[in-house]
């Protein structure tokens, strides 16, 4: 069971990359359509209807793996996001701020209307980092777990919590979203230190930004990858956000120079490494798991 597991995950991850463009994919746009109390319901009938699959699914490799390929590539947005994030940045080297602010309100639910060319450089590099731990590794990380269910209760948790962000109440949903990305936050930060040389970043840059410059972050969460990218990059993020429903005064994340396009483009590259390092770390997550279970 451990390897049809990991099978599933390396095809769904194949997947992705061959068909993924999530603003195509039915079952994520038609769930970020839901209106909040909707969502909760359809997620938590996904993590049970995810549930009864895996069991499914018990001594029946083929019958597992499939169900883990197809669930992964449903959720993961590993190959959008790279499309997307190149978009922005072709934009903005372009100096064409209305497409990339109509990007950015895909990817993340800040205000961009007025944001000029460093201010969406910035949010371009945050949004990024952010979405590749929870569109990413957080799915892998859960996958490899958990299985179906894992894959479908991180990713609906991150959905909904991005529905409601900067707008009171929905404490379950707030608190949900802190346990489910506990650990791949950290994962994603981790992993952003090992690929950062791949991309000409700095390790040891990505290493002290996240150890250094998340204390003072609101969320237990939220800076840890945005701070590593930041570092790797040679960048700062972070700082005054407009949302719809109010202005956060957030702690400036690494040091240098203000990002531009250049940037956004390493901070795809950055985005591709790790996902590929998710990728494999979720693959032997879920055999290692496996022989656990059998020991």
């Amino acid at each position: 069971m451990s390897a049809a597991r990991a099978i599933g995950l390396v095809l769904g991850v194949a997947a992705d990359g061959a068909l993924g463009d999530p603003r195509r994919r039915l079952p994520v746009t038609a769930f970020r359509r839901l209106p909040h109390r909707s969502g909760v319901l359809v997620a938590g009938a996904l993590v049970m209807g995810g549930a009864l699959l895996e069991r499914a699914g018990r001594g029946r490799p083929l019958v597992q793996a499939s169900a883990t390929a197809v669930t992964t590539w449903a959720v993961l947005g590993a190959a959008g996001l790279a499309q997307q994030g190149t978009e922005l940045a072709r934009d903005l080297e372009e100096c064409r701020f209305e497409p990339a602010r109509a990007t950015l309100s895909e990817l993340d639910p800040r205000v961009a209307d007025g944001l000029g060319a460093i201010a969406l450089s910035r949010a371009s590099v945050e949004t990024l980092a952010e979405n590749t731990s929870d569109a990413v590794v957080a799915p892998l990380v859960w996958g490899a777990l958990a299985g179906v269910p894992g894959l479908l209760g991180a990713r609906a948790v991150s959905l909904l919590r991005r529905s409601r962000v900067g707008r009171r109440g929905h404490w379950a949903v707030d608190r949900a979203d802190e346990l489910v990305h506990l650990v791949p936050t950290r994962v994603a930060a981790a992993l952003t230190v090992l690929a950062a040389p791949v991309v000409g970043g700095s390790a040891g840059g990505a290493w002290r930004a996240w150890r250094r410059d998340t204390i003072a972050h609101p969320s237990p969460n939220a800076g840890r990858v945005e701070a590593a990218f930041a570092g790797a990059l040679e960048i700062r993020v972070g700082g005054r956000t407009v949302y719809p429903h109010g202005v956060l005064e957030l702690p400036v994340l690494g040091v240098g120079r203000n990002p531009d396009a250049g940037h956004v483009t390493r901070a795809v590259e950055l985005s591709r490494v790790v996902g590929w390092l998710a990728g494999a770390t979720a693959v032997v997550v879920a055999v290692v798991t496996g022989f656990g279970r059998r020991g």
